[in-house]
Formats: C-alpha cells, sequence, structure tokens
C-alpha cells in the first residue's frame, strides 16, 4: 500500500489539511488560522493531520521566507508571531510522533502543484502569482521549483512596484503587496472610510475581515472606492508580473488566491492585457487561473514527496 500523504496549507486566516493521492484531494479539514503564535498553529496543524487519520508523510505550503532544507520559516509578515524564525517543519513532527515532515513556501508548493496536475500540466515553466492575504509568487523552471539563495525566489509580493508608495506590512514600502493583497486592500479601504470616503466594502464587510467575496459584492454594486483600488491592484500586478516574466522569459503565468477566485476570468483577463501592454517588444504571455483553485496549496504540499 502506497504511503498516506497529507498537504497542509498554511494561509494567513485559513488552515486547509486534505489526504492527497496522485494529485486528488479526499478527506479534508479546514479551521481559521490561529492568531497566539506559533505553538498555537503548530498545535492545529497537528490536531488536523490527527484528525484526518494520521499520516506516513506530511507536506507544509507556509506563507513567507522558508529555509527548504532546514524547515524553518524564517519570517511571515501575515503570521501572527511569526516574526522570527521558527522551525515549524521539526516542531509538527515531534507533535505527530517523528512522522516525516516538509515545508515550502505556499505559493511555491501552489506552483508546483499547478505544474504537475493543474493548469501547467503541458507547460516547460511557469510563474504563479497568488493574491490572497498577501501576494506570493512561484517560479518553476525546467520541471523544478525554484527556490534560490535565500529561499525567496519569485517572492513577488515584495518587489516594488512604486518606491514612493504604500507602506508594506513587511516594513517596505511601495511593494505589490501593499496594492495587491487582500489585508493592504482592506486597510487602504478603511482608512479612506474614516477620513470620510463613503463605500460598501466597509458597510458590507461591517466589523469583520473585509473577505474577498466582499469586494466582488461591492464591485458588482458599482461601488467607486472597491473599483478604483481594484484598479490599482491591476495595474501594480501588470507593472510586477510583465518585469518578472521578462527576467524569466516565462510565458505561462497562473493566477490564484482569493481575489482571482472571487472576481474570476474579469480580473484574470484585466490582469493579462496589463502585462501584455508592459511587455517589452510584444514577448507572449498567457495568463490563466488556477485549475486547482483551493486545493493548489494541499496539492501541491503533498507534492513534495513526488
Amino acid at each position: 500500500m502506497p504511503p498516506t500523504t497529507i498537504g497542509v496549507d498554511l494561509g494567513g486566516t485559513k488552515l486547509l489539511a486534505a489526504v492527497v493521492r496522485d494529485g486528488k484531494v479526499g478527506k479534508t479539514v479546514k479551521v481559521p488560522t490561529p492568531t497566539a503564535g506559533p505553538d498555537a498553529v503548530v498545535a492545529a496543524m497537528a490536531a488536523a493531520v490527527k484528525e484526518l487519520g494520521g499520516a506516513d508523510r506530511v507536506g507544509i505550503g507556509a506563507p513567507g521566507q522558508i529555509d527548504h532544507g532546514s524547515g524553518v520559516l524564517v519570517g511571515a509578515p501575515n503570521l501572527e508571531g511569526f516574526d522570527h524564525p521558527v522551525p515549524i517543519a521539526s516542531l509538527v513532527s515531534d507533535a505527530l510522533a517523528g512522522t516525516e515532515v516538509r515545508i515550502d513556501n505556499d505559493v511555491n508548493v501552489a506552483a508546483l502543484g499547478e505544474f504537475l496536475h493543474g493548469a501547467g500540466r503541458d507547460a516547460p515553466d511557469l510563474l504563479a502569482v497568488w493574491c490572497g492575504t498577501g501576494v506570493g509568487g512561484g517560479i518553476v523552471l525546467g520541471g523544478k521549483v525554484r527556490r534560490g539563495n535565500e529561499g525567496t525566489a519569485g517572492e513577488l509580493g515584495h518587489v516594488t512596484v512604486d518606491p514612493n508608495g504604500r507602506r508594506c506590512a513587511c516594513g517596505g514600502v511601495g511593494h505589490l503587496e501593499a496594492y495587491a493583497g487582500r489585508a493592504a486592500l482592506e486597510a487602504e479601504a478603511r482608512r479612506r472610510h474614516d477620513a470620510g470616503e463613503p463605500t460598501k466594502l466597509v458597510e458590507l464587510a461591517g466589523s469583520e475581515r473585509m473577505k474577498s467575496s466582499v469586494f466582488r459584492k461591492a464591485l458588482q454594486a458599482g461601488d467607486p472606492m472597491a473599483e478604483d483600488l481594484l484598479d490599482q491592484a491591476v495595474t501594480a500586478l501588470g507593472v510586477a508580473v510583465s518585469s518578472a516574466t521578462l527576467l524569466l522569459d516565462v510565458g505561462l503565468v497562473v493566477l490564484g488566491g482569493g481575489l482571482a477566485g472571487q472576481l474570476g476570468d474579469t480580473f484574470v483577463g484585466r490582469v493579462e492585457q496589463a502585462i501584455r501592454a508592459r511587455k517589452f517588444g510584444g514577448l507572449s504571455v498567457r495568463v490563466v487561473a488556477s485549475a486547482l483553485r483551493d486545493d493548489a496549496g494541499v496539492v501541491g504540499a503533498a507534492s513534495l514527496y513526488t
């Protein structure tokens, strides 16, 4: 019998775990990501694996900078309490009585999942861009995930799109994530609302988290602020991704995450046009929506054992 593999997608707001066999998702467990720090997150991941019946091996996709070799999450601005290196792989392994655990950046594993089992199955290379709580990127070249010297290859969310722009959650200025990450979009919407600008975004969200579905509903209602914020997000994505695809000479971009999932083909098409408008010499690039959608993270995390 083949070993049982569980993939875990650790996000800024949710934790999804699933039994994965041959790229197919079986039983799943989804819980909110704990906000009490690393110990609580480790406990939640171990509990999810146990609820699924345990595993012979576990793969984890986590946001932020990962030392892939050691299994250490070096830093993750979108996770509470992860402002210092945390040896996630060994901690989860210990919590599961020594089960083998591998970890990589969440969009690296999403890129791997799409390459092996999703939208990139027929492509030699791809760039994955995920717009969730933050913005992440993953690169597959020649069939291999490229992690880089410090494990930050593909970290597109922290590419500068405006050197005099908004402050990013990481402390930098003008990063893509400050314009296209859901948390940053919410912060900007609430700032403008508090300054007196009306918007359905705050009306729909109230005091709760401004989910990607809130942006979809506000856009459908013709809300001017939602339209403006998404226009800026599309422009910023066009600037960053066009440069990345030129540098890497990658012809396929897979777009995923909450915003892409909620806003659909119209959003994906707008991003494609924004990229093409900035491409050097008219070089071709194709932008497609994630085929695995919410399962990309768990499928890719399990694929760390492929």
